[in-house]
């Protein structure tokens, strides 16, 4: 690519001496976690933008999928013999290769996840740490890799303590932006509802599965068809939010695996869709460990789940960890229509209160600090937090 990076790039420019700025996108979650914190500079027109795909073993797709954004694609191999002002990620593979200060971020509901051992080797030598906190992924050579490192909760700073003290000089505390966008989309939930074409008198019923063995959509694979078959369709409808590494299996595979149940009007957006304007328009969310179902109880939606026992997954003190222990259990054997009859919201403040130290100033404190990274002064009054687009039905 020769415009506007490359050796020649400022002689084709149309607006010159602009900041550079690389967002790092190693997949599709953390792609759409980047596109809110981009959005805190990307009208700014002393700014560039420009997006990479970084090695991960889930990039599949996510070049077509800023290319549908209308992205600016940089080749992987151009973007690591480039220098930026400031480079933007929310995953860890190949960091090392930027030349850029970097802005390193959680791309779910914090840092709620312990690691994942790995499936070879002897007995789990107690439990693995928190993920994304861990030393191996922040220090590199003897230097802390980040320039800073963006936390949603103060909770944060104490693992970092724990796990990698090196790295507490480059941590700021900002809140949880995704989650301030789902709590202003809730406000607009009747706005969601429409689109999705959900009638006055149906509720919404929205599964929602993260990716992996231990998920709903691979450990529970007679949820959808049982909602369906059982729940009458005048008065229910029901979606399913597929983390997007699921799709990992083929658009065809998994459109295939569903197909009875799209039939029978199982609602099923695209990853590409934004699930916050599902959770938005719900009036009860099935879910799993994943992020998703911790954003949903925050946000004020009845919650339940599917697991006799919340998985070992959960970091100790996080929302994900409180939803697990205070969610009711769908129990699939019996009766599911009084079980969404008495269903009811956990205490939402309780949760939000573990997602994010800062609510609805996320924006705000992210974008004060990446001007100080940019080094510009920061352009008039920053605009509220925005509701995310109207889902496709």
């Amino acid at each position: 690519m020769s415009v506007p990076i490359g050796i020649d790039g400022d002689r084709w420019v149309t607006r010159t001496g602009c900041r550079r700025v690389l967002a790092v996108v190693h997949t599709m979650v953390s792609g759409q976690r980047l596109l809110d914190v981009i959005d805190l500079v990307e009208s700014d027109p002393r700014v560039q933008v420009v997006f990479t795909v970084a090695p991960d073993v889930f990039n599949h797709g996510v070049e077509d999928y800023l290319n549908g954004l209308g992205a600016l694609v940089v080749p992987w191999a151009q973007a690591t013999h480039e220098r930026f002002d400031l480079a933007l990620a929310a995953a860890n593979d190949g960091l090392t290769e930027i030349h850029a200060p970097l802005v390193l971020m959680a791309h779910g509901a914090g840092h709620g996840k312990t690691a994942r051992p790995l499936d070879r080797g002897g007995p789990i030598a107690g439990r693995p740490p928190v993920f994304g906190l861990e030393e191996r992924h922040l220090v590199q050579g003897g230097r802390v890799l980040p320039s800073a490192l963006l936390l949603a909760h103060d909770s944060e700073r104490e693992i970092l303590r724990r796990q990698c003290p090196a790295a507490l000089p480059i941590a700021v505390v900002t809140g949880d932006i995704c989650f301030d966008r789902l709590v202003r989309s809730r406000d607009e939930r009747d706005k969601y509802r429409r689109c999705l074409r959900i009638g006055a008198d149906q509720q919404l019923v929205v599964v929602s599965s993260t990716w992996g063995r231990d998920g709903i959509f691979g450990a529970t694979r007679e949820l959808l068809p049982r909602l369906l078959d059982n729940l009458p369709g005048d008065r229910f409808r029901i979606a399913a939010l597929l983390h997007p590494a699921v799709w990992a299996h083929g658009h065809r595979q998994v459109r295939a695996w569903t197909r009875d149940c799209r039939a029978a009007g199982l609602i099923l957006p695209e990853p590409a869709d934004d699930w916050r304007g599902l959770i938005a328009a719900a009036d009860q969310v099935i879910g799993d460990h994943g992020s998703v179902t911790a954003y949903a109880a925050g946000a004020g939606v009845p919650t339940m789940r599917v697991d006799a026992e919340w998985s070992q997954q959960c970091a100790p003190g996080t929302a994900q960890e409180l939803v697990g222990r205070r969610a009711a259990r769908l129990r699939l054997g019996d009766p599911l229509e009084p079980q969404f009859r008495d269903a009811r919201p956990l205490d939402a403040g309780e949760v939000a209160r573990r997602l994010t130290s800062y609510p609805g100033e996320a924006g705000e404190r992210m974008r004060r600090h990446l001007y100080r990274l940019l080094e510009l002064a920061q352009p008039g009054r920053h605009r509220r937090t925005e509701p995310v687009p109207v889902p496709v039905s």
